[in-house]
């Protein structure tokens, strides 16, 4: 079969490797039909790490996917050949102190798809993956909502994490795919102000439409200055979204006393810095958010009843033979893309 490899900084091409077989009891075999392109691809594919996680090439990459179920094996029961199926990247031992604390996202043993030194992505014509991470496409739900759901999972986890949302003041510095999968759910629950920033003005337009209550540039406009207006006491909860210090600085000047920051974004750089007068004085809650935990169904579920209409995400779509021209555009940001979809 062919996968799409990752051989070197900014480099990938076509390869032939081995067709994946069913060796457990639990595995499914999947025909990829869509995969999202993700910041973290991204990483891999212009610095080769994230943190700790350092590419050995060739790699393949890719996590966010959903695909038709070609073969199961013999104790599968959730699905069968033929279902459109979303697919979770991660695959949890289950055994592990984390897991059995109902952590399975912080598994001590984890491998996730497209993960160095874990398992290999999907940007391959079939995968391999356990029955637990396969999830069926019922309801209306199409192929592309099945690649969506993984970073919408990221997002509707975010705000569950957070403080009660039912008329907060929310502030999201970032609009790509991770900000706009916080503000859907946000909004959802009933946020009473949604306060949004990105430096690319299309997504600032995206971000209106759907339901920003502000949309601003930072750097042409006092961010603090603005939300002030739409919320004198500041803002209950902040999402950093894109991993920059200048945005985690704002965050924290956004922030009411006793707010609370999520961090999501993935920097590029090992530190972060905290301005430590203005977290201390405002007693400031800082938590990270690391990917998702018992999200995907719900985000599903949510997608079936039309809670949030996640289609607007996508933004450009790519061949599997043009998925290195898919990386480049979203590497750039260039033609105000927020997702690209590779179709196989």
């Amino acid at each position: 079969m062919k996968a799409m490899m990752l051989t070197g900084i900014r480099q990938m091409e076509m390869r032939e490797v081995p067709d994946p077989a069913l060796v457990r009891d639990d595995d499914v075999l999947i025909k990829m039909e869509r995969v999202g392109v993700c910041g973290s691809d991204i990483h891999y594919y212009t610095t080769g790490r994230i943190g700790s996680q350092v590419v050995e090439y060739p790699f393949p990459v890719g996590h966010e996917g959903a695909g038709t179920v070609v073969r199961v094996g013999s104790a599968v029961t959730r699905v069968k050949p033929g279902d459109p199926i979303a697919i979770e990247p991660a695959m949890p031992c289950g055994h592990c102190d984390q897991c059995l604390a109902g952590r399975p996202h912080t598994c001590r043993n984890l491998k996730f798809l497209g993960c160095p030194g874990q398992a290999d992505g999907c940007l391959s014509e079939y995968i391999v993956m356990p029955e637990s991470s396969c999830f069926k496409l019922e309801n209306g739900l199409t192929l592309d909502d099945g690649a969506l759901s993984e970073p919408l999972a990221i997002g509707v986890y975010a705000v569950r994490q957070s403080i009660p949302m039912q008329d907060a003041a929310v502030g999201i510095l970032g609009f790509g795919p991770i900000g706009m999968s916080v503000l859907l759910p946000a909004r959802a629950q009933g946020a009473r102000t949604l306060f949004v920033t990105d430096k690319i003005e299309e997504r600032l337009q995206l971000a209106r439409k759907a339901g920003a209550d502000f949309a601003c540039h930072p750097d042409k406009s006092d961010v603090v200055q603005e939300a002030s207006k739409l919320e004198p006491d500041m803002l209950d909860v902040v999402f950093e979204c894109c991993g920059q210090q200048e945005a985690l600085q704002n965050a924290m000047d956004l922030l009411k006393p006793g707010g609370k920051l999520m961090v999501i974004g993935i920097p590029e750089f090992d530190y972060w810095k905290i301005p430590v007068d203005t977290a201390r004085r405002k007693e400031i809650t800082i938590a990270n958010v690391r990917r998702q935990n018992h999200a995907l169904e719900p985000t599903l579920e949510m997608m079936q009843k039309k809670v949030f209409d996640a289609s607007q995400m996508i933004t450009h779509r790519f061949s599997f033979d043009d998925t290195k021209v898919a990386f480049d555009l979203v590497a750039g940001y260039e033609d105000g893309v927020m997702k690209a979809m590779i179709e196989f």
